[in-house]
């Protein structure tokens, strides 16, 4: 190990930890420390801020330091994490679940994760994350709860929280988030980070052919930072060109307020999305109030469909391979009684579904005729406390808080559309409350040009939570020395 890495202290390592992936990579790019001081400060920074948060589940710190030494590339030595349910080679993918918990280390690399290898990250572990990512909270039995570093009583969100909480902290610039129905806004909301949810087709391919996942599912790179955002979505996709420092002209924005059931969000959600279209405003875009221009019921109910049909998947392929006593006994009562609820369902629901997906869609099409990007919350209220959507709560507790928590998110995964959480707001209790952008197929750059405008705009760089590098003292056990 060279000799910058050896004297990296604790205070050294917090310090890089307030950089994004960018900042870190510029500190190897000059010359200033090796790639493998990055890999060693986020070793250092997990170290003291895992204990608390309990993001991590797997560690491979070994790997991690022997992967930096000869890494290449425009972000050698940056450190990043794995959403657990990823695969990965060297890395269990036990996705949340304890019938998973003496899976063997992966050996498939799929395009998206080698485009970053390429790219010079560095892995270091996987993150927590729920139950084969079927809640939008992340509390597996398996590992327990992440906590929200902005208050620890307080959910991440789900089902990428454990990688939120990560990211948010400062224990890594970036980390990888999977999105089915919200599983990457949601958590960008709740920890205050920007969450893009690419398009259909929008990245390569990150797992496993499977209709649904691949109907609905997509996956990014969390982070604090714009630029590092547009980067991964870039990388992600692979492709060279980036979105451009921000927007060329000013928009059409519609702002909707009201959710796939017609409800109003919260009030505090409210209140964040009055700013949020205030903010707009003032920047010149034409902001108008809009309905949604489909049946929201229909497509909730579509959701519904398709998310219960995973579950049954998920239930059936563990009896398949563990008997139906052991999946019984290892699988959570959510999974298990949305799978039950699921085995109700007929063809005739399905092909229900896929009509009115394909009605909300052509609907979406017409309505960017006329607007540019759509303005809505990303969840009806603010982050949940730990608990509220615990996976061993009762089926009835929960179904309905669940389905009316995540009642704007469903939305793009099902039409095929991106959309990006951004961190412009929090609530009175200082928790963020993230702002939610929609835009056409194909209009990623469009959502990340408005963002780095809304970014200048609106500047949360400097803000940090309570529990992160840049408040060594709140973190257990944690001595900084100078």
């Amino acid at each position: 190990m060279r000799e910058a890495t050896r004297v990296l202290s604790t205070a050294d390592a917090f310090a890089i930890g307030k950089l994004d992936a960018h900042g870190q990579a510029a500190l190897v790019a000059s010359g200033e420390i090796p790639p493998e001081a990055l890999v060693e400060a986020a070793i250092i920074r997990i170290d003291a801020l895992d204990p608390l948060l309990n993001a991590m589940t797997f560690r491979d710190d070994a790997g991690a330091r022997a992967r930096a030494v000869d890494v290449k590339g425009p972000m050698a030595g940056v450190p990043w994490l794995l959403k657990d349910g990823l695969d990965y080679p060297g890395m269990p993918n036990r996705a949340g679940s304890r019938s998973n918990r003496d899976a063997a280390p992966g050996t498939t690399a799929f395009a998206y994760t080698k485009g970053f290898d390429a790219a010079g990250l560095v892995p270091i572990g996987k993150t927590n994350a729920p139950e084969f990512g079927l809640l939008p909270t992340t509390e597996p039995v398996l590992y327990g709860a992440a906590r929200n570093p902005w208050a620890l009583d307080r959910s991440p969100g789900g089902s990428s929280g454990g990688a939120a909480v990560a990211v948010a902290s400062g224990m890594v610039p970036v980390a990888h988030a999977a999105d089915g129905g919200g599983s990457i806004r949601i958590p960008a909301s709740c920890c205050g980070l920007v969450g893009l949810k690419p398009g259909r087709g929008g990245n390569l391919r990150a797992r496993e052919h499977h209709v649904i996942e691949d109907f609905i599912a997509c996956d990014v790179l969390l982070s604090r930072s714009v630029r590092d955002v547009a980067w991964a979505a870039a990388v992600g996709a692979g492709r060279l060109q980036q979105a451009k420092a921000h927007v060329q002209r000013r928009l059409r924005v519609a702002v909707i307020a009201e959710n796939l059931d017609g409800n109003a969000p919260s009030e505090p959600v409210g209140h964040v999305l009055r700013r949020a279209a205030d903010l707009c405003a003032a920047l010149g875009h034409n902001v108008e109030t809009a309905a949604l221009p489909t049946d929201g019921p229909a497509m909730a109910g579509a959701f519904q469909t398709l998310w219960g049909y995973l579950a049954r998947d998920a239930v059936n392929q563990t009896a398949a391979r563990f008997g139906s006593a052991e999946a019984e006994a290892t699988l959570e009562p959510w999974t298990l009684d949305l799978a039950r609820d699921a085995g109700l369902l007929t063809a005739t629901d399905l092909d229900r579904a896929y009509t009115n997906i394909a009605a909300g869609t052509a609907a979406f099409a017409r309505f960017f005729e006329d607007f540019d990007v759509v303005l809505s919350p990303v969840l009806r209220h603010p982050a949940l406390r730990i608990g509220e959507l615990a996976p061993t709560r009762t089926f009835e507790d929960i179904w309905a808080l669940m389905f009316d928590y995540v009642s704007y998110t469903p939305l793009q995964n099902l039409t095929g559309l991106p959309a990006l959480s951004l961190p412009l707001f929090e609530g009175a209790d200082g928790v963020p409350i993230g702002s939610m952008f929609t835009a056409a197929r194909g209009g990623e750059d469009l959502l990340l040009e408005l963002a780095f405008e809304l970014e200048a705009a609106a500047p949360w760089a400097d803000r940090w939570p309570r529990y992160s590098v840049a408040n060594p003292e709140n973190c257990k056990g944690t001595q900084v020395e100078a």
